[in-house]
Formats: structure tokens, C-alpha cells, sequence
């Protein structure tokens, strides 16, 4: 069964930005985007850079090697709308003042 897992306290990340966790033996990004916390695998699907490092606006992140654009809500690439490259996305809740992150084990 898989379960959520603590990563951080509210506060913790900041609005606009993000932050990487280990979840599950995944790196997971975490984002503050519009006030709600979104995650998504934390590495670029282009060229591995972490996801977390990049520039966060209208819900999407943006690669910092390569700029690539990937929606926080559902891991499509903002940039190609014909592309099936994706990156997983994972559900985040809050239980009292902890940022709680379910991967299912083995997920990449």
C-alpha cells in the first residue's frame, strides 16, 4: 500500500519556487504555485536537470538548462503540444502544518 510521506512543513518552500525530496527512492519536486503545493518527478525528462531549481509561473516549471516548460498539475512539456513526453506527477496534501507527498513504490 502506498502511503503519503512527510517532506517539509508549510513555510517551508517558498511561493513561486520549489524544493527536491527523496520519496520512495524518487526525487520528488516540490512546488508553491498559486498558493497550492504540486509535485512532479523531480528530473527533467530532457536532460535530467532538477526541476526544482526552476523558474515557477502559471502552474508550470521551467528547466533551468534548457528552458523546457512543464505543467505542474499534469507533467505535459508546455512546449510541444504534439509531445508524449510527460513527467510523472504526484498527490500532495497537507495534515496540520506538514507537506505530505504520495509516490507509489518503484514509480520513476
Amino acid at each position: 500500500m502506498t502511503e503519503y510521506q512527510t517532506v517539509a512543513k508549510v513555510g517551508d518552500i517558498p511561493e513561486g519556487q520549489g524544493r527536491s525530496f527523496a520519496v520512495n527512492g524518487t526525487m520528488v519536486g516540490v512546488f508553491l504555485s498559486q498558493g497550492k503545493y504540486l509535485a512532479i518527478n523531480d528530473f527533467c525528462p530532457h536532460m535530467g536537470a532538477s526541476l526544482a531549481d526552476g523558474h515557477v509561473e502559471d502552474d508550470a516549471v521551467m528547466c533551468p538548462w534548457h528552458a523546457w516548460r512543464f505543467s505542474l498539475k499534469d507533467g505535459t512539456w508546455l512546449d510541444n503540444s504534439k509531445s508524449n513526453i510527460k513527467s510523472a506527477c504526484y498527490e500532495v496534501r497537507v495534515d496540520g502544518d506538514e507537506i505530505q507527498v504520495c509516490v507509489p513504490a518503484g514509480d520513476t
